[in-house]
Order: C-alpha cells, then structure tokens, then sequence
C-alpha cells in the first residue's frame, strides 16, 4: 500500500522508482556473463586489429582499467590523456618501460568549454574505496552521487584540448581503437569525434553517466555514421560497419 501510494507520488513529480529486482539482477548478469569488455579487447589485440589506440580519462593506467595488460603484452602506438595532474604521473610510471606510447596532461574538450574539474581532496581520499580517484568529473553533482561529501571535494583548474586539435597534433590519419571514461562527459566527445568525420576507429566509452538527451543525439550518430553498437556492463562497444566482418570475440 505505501510502495503504490509512494510510486504515485514520484510519478507525479516525473520521476521512476526502478524495481529493486532489476538492478540486482542487472548487475548479476554482468558480473558472470561470458561477454565482457576484456574478452572484447582480448579479441580485438589477438586477431592484430589494434595497432594503434587512444585513451581519454587514462587515470593511473592500472584502477580498473581493462586496457594496460593489452597495451603491455601487444605494444600498439597510444596516446594516453588524463587531466589530473598526481594520477598523469602515476599514469606515465607504469607505462615507463613501453615504447611508442604518448602522454597528455589535458581534459578533451568541446569549444573549450571544460577549464575545471572536481575531485575528492587529496587528503580525504583514505576515507573513500579506491574507486572515488576515477571519478573526477565536471559536474560536482556526480561526485556527490557517488556518496563523496561536498566538503570533501575540491575544485581544480585543468587545461584542455579539442579532438580535432588532440588529431591534428600527432598527425593521425588512423585509428583502430579509442577509449573514453570522462564520467559524463563521454557522449559529447564521442558526437564530436564523429562529427570530425575524418577517422573511424572502434570506439568503446562509458554512458551510464551522460545526460539522456546527449546519449540520444550520440546513438543517432553512431547510427547515421554506419556504427554497429552493442552495451556490455557500463559501456558501448561501437564498431564501424566496415570493420564488423573482422570482429571476433574469444
């Protein structure tokens, strides 16, 4: 009776209560599931599809990130980007020993919008999981969703650069794969990476945080540009139709 009358309420005010039952199970499929973005990836660096990558929002190349064991074992010419200043040179460290990989301190961003980010404090970071260093984010509210306390984040200034300009900068005329983890802000750089129109790489970015309206202007230009496009957990595997005969997954 409460639960009818509650859900009558948060209708009203245009909002959905989600069944509790359907985010569990959700999750329990994906967690055993036997596709995975690293049987993906696995696939993909197996069957030599991937020479060259570029990854957006690297972190520190080792927090759950399904790319760096690849990147070790295969040696594909990369450019890693992260914004943050301490998780750069973290990130820069544990790739020290591979040739042909590249590094930029830069958020990617469109008509330079993006100057600052917000994180968790450094001093604050002991009392969160590990998970709060990958979930630096231009919305403050994200962090704050993520159960972060308002005090304890703080306001950084970061420099930026737009895909075009990131593209024009190492003179790339291909590309095999791009990987994008910017907590939000993932289906602007992919509309904008589309609309660029001069590389179609396999692109795999993070969407459970983008805005509804952004995330449908993004998936109907992937459609528009002939992508094949499928989710596996919190991502979207985008595969350009021309390539799709090459993918395989082990």
């Amino acid at each position: 009776m409460h639960y009818k009358f509650l859900k009558k309420i948060i209708g009203a005010i245009g909002f959905k209560l989600i069944p509790k039952n359907f985010i569990k199970n959700d999750r329990l499929l994906s967690k055993f599931s036997s596709l995975s973005l690293k049987k993906i990836l696995k696939g993909l660096f197996v069957n030599n599809e991937i020479k060259s990558i570029i990854q957006i929002g690297a972190n520190d190349g080792l927090r759950f990130d399904d790319l760096n064991s690849f990147v070790k074992k295969y040696t594909p010419y990369g450019i890693f980007v992260e914004p943050i200043k301490s998780n750069f040179e973290e990130l820069k460290k544990n790739y020290s020993d591979q040739k042909n990989l590249y590094f930029e301190n830069l958020a990617i961003s469109v008509n330079n919008e993006i100057n600052q980010l917000y994180k968790v404090k450094d001093s604050k970071l002991k009392f969160y999981d590990d998970h709060v260093v990958g979930i630096t984010s231009f919305n403050k509210n994200h962090l704050i969703r993520h159960g972060i306390k308002s005090n304890d984040i703080m306001k950084v200034d970061v420099q930026s650069i737009s895909m075009k300009g990131l593209i024009e900068k190492y003179s790339i005329q291909d590309l095999d794969l791009i990987m994008i983890d910017t907590e939000g802000y993932d289906g602007a750089i992919v509309i904008d990476l589309l609309n660029i129109a001069i590389i179609r790489p396999i692109i795999i970015f993070e969407y459970i945080h983008i805005e509804n309206e952004i995330f449908k202007k993004c998936l109907s230009l992937l459609d528009k540009k002939n992508y094949i496009f499928f989710k596996i957990n919190e991502n979207v595997i985008c595969i350009p139709d021309e390539k799709s005969s090459k993918f395989q997954i082990l």
